[in-house]
């Protein structure tokens, strides 16, 4: 299915869902899908933490999230990080 949009917060050592170090995404597209970070400026960047993740390599936990919860996530990072620059 093109189009969909699948959010995952990534949970390093000491955190949590509620708090996770960071948040990637899915998109399938028509070529198939593309794995992707968010990065300190707030952009989309390739990132292979989700297929790592699924292949059981070592890096963060990963959990699910709804759109909703990514763009509460994703306002708090611009926060955060906009405060540490």
């Amino acid at each position: 299915m093109t189009g969909v949009v699948t959010f995952y917060a990534l949970i390093g050592a000491g955190r949590s869902a509620h708090t996770p170090s960071g948040i990637a995404r899915r998109r399938n597209e028509v070529k198939g899908r593309v794995d992707e970070a968010l990065r300190r400026d707030l952009t989309w960047e390739p990132d292979s933490a989700l297929i790592e993740w699924e292949y059981g390599e070592v890096g963060p936990d990963v959990v699910e999230i709804s759109d909703a919860a990514a763009q509460r996530l994703i306002a708090r990072f611009r926060v955060l990080w906009a405060e540490q620059t």
